[in-house]
C-alpha cells in the first residue's frame, strides 16, 4: 500500500514538472500578447474600420507594419543625413522632454545595445566584515569602486543599492540566471557560487 502511495505521488509530481512550466510559459506568452494587442489597439481599430479583416489578421498586419517602420527608420539613420537630422532633433527637442533620457537608456538595455547591468555577478561584503551577500555589479567607477544591487530573496525585484570599494566586491564567474535562481530559492544552491571564490 505504501509503495502504491509513493508511486502515485511521484507520478503526480512528475506530471506537474512537465505541465506546470508549459502552462506558465503559455500564460506569460498570453499576457505579453495581451500587452502588445492593447498597445497597438488604436492602429488596429483604424484598420478594422476600413476593412472586413478578422481581429487577429489586423493585429498581425499592424505588427508587421511597425516592424517595417522600424526597419525604414533604421535604414535612414545609417545615412549621414539621417544621423545628422536625428542628432539635431534629439539635442534640440527630445532631450528637453522630461524622462526621455531614462526611457532611451532603458530601451537600449533591453534590446542589447548596452551591457546589461545584471550581467556581472558578485559576492560583496556590505558590512566590511566576513559576511558576504549575493549581488549584481551595476556600475564601475573611475576610482575602481563599484555600485552593486543586492536583491532580496525570494523576490529579486526589490533590494538595496550599495557603493563599495573594490576590495569588498568579489566578482564571480556565474551567469545572472544562476545567481537569480539562488536568490529566488532563498540561497539554495549557493554552494556552487561560493566555490567560485576559491
Amino acid at each position: 500500500m505504501n509503495r502504491l502511495k509513493q508511486f502515485f505521488i511521484s507520478t503526480i509530481i512528475g506530471g506537474l514538472l512537465v505541465i506546470l512550466p508549459v502552462a506558465l510559459f503559455l500564460f506569460i506568452m498570453s499576457w505579453v500578447f495581451g500587452i502588445i494587442r492593447a498597445a497597438i489597439a488604436p492602429l488596429t481599430k483604424v484598420l478594422l474600420a476600413r476593412s472586413a479583416l478578422p481581429d487577429i489578421v489586423a493585429d498581425g498586419i499592424v505588427v508587421v507594419a511597425l516592424i517595417l517602420l522600424c526597419f525604414v527608420v533604421g535604414m535612414v539613420l545609417r545615412t549621414r543625413l539621417g544621423k545628422w537630422v536625428y542628432s539635431l532633433l534629439e539635442k534640440k527637442v527630445m532631450k528637453k522632454a522630461p524622462g526621455y533620457s531614462i526611457i532611451k537608456e532603458t530601451v537600449a538595455q533591453f534590446i542589447g545595445n548596452k551591457k546589461s547591468p545584471f550581467s556581472s555577478s558578485a559576492l560583496v561584503q556590505i558590512f566590511g566584515n566576513d559576511t558576504m551577500v549575493s549581488a549584481f555589479v551595476t556600475d564601475e567607477h573611475s576610482d575602481g569602486s563599484y555600485t552593486v544591487f543586492v536583491p532580496t530573496g525570494p523576490n529579486p525585484t526589490s533590494g538595496n543599492i550599495y557603493h563599495l570599494p573594490a576590495r569588498l566586491v568579489h566578482k564571480i564567474d556565474a551567469p545572472a540566471d544562476e545567481m537569480m535562481r539562488s536568490i529566488i530559492s532563498c540561497g539554495a544552491g549557493s554552494s556552487a557560487l561560493v566555490k567560485r571564490l576559491e
